[in-house]
């Protein structure tokens, strides 16, 4: 059977729209801020026999693009084993089991098959994240956990919808091992409905096109992005390329973790080498193999976003199993940083070695972390419990045409914050600003963006907080002779005594009344290019907005202002800049 381009095209579009308004449905049905408000889910359509990517909504999170992929596979396996139930029309299987290609607890996962005329034709499956899963923190994100039983409720791979009806009991189970239980339903219900947009788009593009030209099309797509990941690998010349960065801490033992990376290219592939990383950690820090492998797609689908993003782009991506560190968590071993902090780390690594080779299209480090940060308590205003989640944007690197992004969404997700309003109304919290951290990015030719500064009050008379967040001890890498950007900054203001985390930006249970504050200043984008390489005019600009003091401005990029008339002086700029390139 021969596809011509246009009907594959309209095809390649098709199973996408299938997924973005699984993703739409998904978060406006859920209850959860941190979905309906922050999308933090995702939707994606996977092969019958061996669960690889078809197609993902373009608005859900990259770093499930491999996750997903590996947990339906494992679920397929499981299947094949007889381990698991054979599927039936309208069954949906509930999954959160990080070493089962999950990332952390509170990633829950459900899958769906896709029967056509009696045969799974494929399956479809989402993500989304529960503010709250168990364990000993509220919010999950235990930044002290020694064992994943600490993180909360660990769920294989179960039938939770038998034949489209809810099982009772197994929701029982789960809401008694969840806080605010009450409000589960909602996003339950959101998942399932999402699933089922899904299934009724997909009777229609089949029903229109016929199911053997939309699965020969779905082969077609998979060749298609693998030759296409193939001829942008071309680009980069054979070689060995090298690169470290660090996790500030695994949250119990106050050490730096080291994620090495030597990636060697060699014709069209590439091949990700880690076995030089730190050894697997006492604390959450553990990534999860899937969550590993993601990172590297999510990574190198930023450096192509032209490649189509389907199975197929993965295959000529070579990850070495890094047996023995960090990066191949087995159980019993704390995962609750994997997904929101040590993916970004992982997907630094991989921008600080490919940078000098692809200059025009990787940039300097991002913000790289997530900002997790969870508070739970009383709220006496509603007479119920709560639990709140909150994520943070950060600076992105400067690349080789212009600044970062300031208060950009993390490396790993689309995610944005929900609407301080939406807070206010929800949880008993006064923020008293949120605004840009200023002056937080590298310096460089093209700096990097600015993280985010905000300062949250207590409203409740006693409430818990959690944060798991990273880049606390070394801000993102500058590239190309840039600056770093500056680190994450939390304090936490306790009857007007201000307490830093020992682990600078992870900690667990620190118990607060009402009045005490909470601050947060989160890191800045690396610079790229030299500093003093940088416009003067462009200098001048971030200084009259006070991006920048004039003290900053002459250390850090090489330009005399005058303190009077804020202008440039330019022969004392010239010496400056001299002097540096001496330097």
């Amino acid at each position: 059977m021969t596809i011509d381009k246009i009907t594959l095209s309209v095809i390649q579009a098709g199973l996408q729209q299938v997924c973005d308004e699984m993703d739409l449905s998904f978060s406006r049905a859920a209850f959860s801020p941190v979905i309906s408000e922050a999308n933090d889910r995702s939707d994606g359509i996977y092969a019958a026999d061996n669960g690889d990517l078809i197609a993902q909504g373009i608005g859900g999170l990259p770093v499930f693009v491999g996750t997903m992929e590996y947990s339906t596979r494992e679920l397929i396996r499981l299947i094949n084993e007889g381990k698991v139930d054979q599927p039936e029309e309208k069954d949906i299987y509930i999954v959160n089991d990080p070493y089962l290609g999950g990332t952390h607890l509170m990633d829950v996962r459900f899958v769906k098959p896709y029967f056509r005329k009696g045969k799974i034709f494929c399956w479809l499956s989402n993500t989304g994240h529960w503010p709250d899963i168990g364990g000993s923190v509220p919010g999950g994100f235990s930044a002290s956990a020694t064992a994943v039983e600490q993180e909360g409720l660990r769920l294989p791979p179960v039938k939770l919808f038998k034949k489209g009806k809810l099982d009772n009991e197994i929701y029982s189970i789960i809401c008694s091992n969840i806080r605010v239980a009450d409000q589960r339903i909602g996003d339950v219900k959101a998942q399932e409905a999402a699933l089922l947009v899904g299934e009724e788009r997909l009777d229609f593009l089949l029903d229109k096109y016929g199911d053997e030209v939309v699965q020969k099309s779905i082969s077609l797509l998979r060749q298609t992005s693998s030759n296409q990941m193939k001829s942008f690998i071309q680009e980069i010349p054979n070689g060995i390329y090298k690169s470290s960065a660090w996790v500030d801490s695994d949250g119990v033992v106050n050490e730096p973790l080291e994620i090495k990376l030597a990636i060697t290219k060699k014709n069209e592939e590439l091949e990700f080498d880690f076995s030089g990383s730190s050894r697997p950690c006492k604390g959450p820090m553990n990534s999860v193999l899937a969550t590993t492998l993601s990172s590297v797609y999510l990574a190198m689908r930023h450096i192509f976003p032209e490649v189509p993003i389907n199975g197929g782009a993965f295959i000529p991506l070579k990850v070495k199993r890094p047996i023995n560190t960090f990066l191949d968590a087995h159980y019993p071993r704390p995962v609750s940083g994997c997904a929101a902090e040590v993916s970004q780390r992982i997907a630094e690594a991989v921008f600080i070695a490919l940078v000098e080779v692809l200059p025009t299209r990787v940039a300097a480090a991002p913000a790289g972390t997530s900002g997790n940060f969870a508070l739970g308590g009383f709220n006496e205003k509603l007479n119920s419990d709560f639990v709140m989640y909150q994520l943070s944007g950060g600076g992105y690197g400067g690349n080789s045409d212009h600044d970062g992004l300031a208060n950009g969404c993390s490396t790993i997700g689309i995610s944005k914050a929900p609407p301080v309003e939406i807070m206010e109304q929800k949880f008993p919290v006064l923020y008293h600003h949120y605004a840009l951290h200023e002056g937080s990015g590298g310096a460089g030719k093209h700096r990097g963006g600015f993280g985010l500064d905000y300062k949250l009050e207590i409203l409740c008379e006693n409430a818990q907080a959690s944060f798991v967040m990273d880049h606390g001890r070394y801000g993102p890498q500058g590239a190309m002779g840039g600056m770093d950007g500056q680190v994450n900054i939390v304090n936490v203001e306790q009857s007007n005594k201000v307490y830093t985390p020992v682990h600078l930006s992870k900690e667990q249970d620190i118990q607060l009344t009402k009045g005490d504050t909470v601050h947060v200043k989160t890191p800045g984008g690396g610079g790229y290019g030299f500093p003093y390489e940088r416009n003067e005019t462009l200098v001048l600009k971030d200084v009259k907005e006070k991006k920048y003091s004039i003290k900053e401005a002459n250390e850090l990029f090489g330009v005399s202002i005058n303190e009077n008339n804020l202008e440039i002086n330019r022969k004392e700029t010239k010496l400056l800049r001299q002097n540096k390139k001496i330097i």
